[in-house]
């Protein structure tokens, strides 16, 4: 077996590895906007506190 017939998975490659593609994609994607709600849920928080802090 070689390289190309591995990839190509008697025909089948396209949808196994894009499948893995498609499933990178979103878990990346998780990864991103997670970080970008704990970012902004932060930024809430200190706004909160500062605001209590003025009282």
């Amino acid at each position: 077996m070689n390289w190309a017939e591995f990839f190509a998975m008697k025909g089948y490659g396209f949808y196994v590895w894009g499948s893995y593609g498609v499933a990178l994609l979103v878990l990346l994607l998780e990864i991103v906007l997670v970080r970008h709600k704990r970012t902004i849920t932060l930024q809430q928080l200190r706004l909160m506190r500062d605001v209590g802090d003025e009282e």
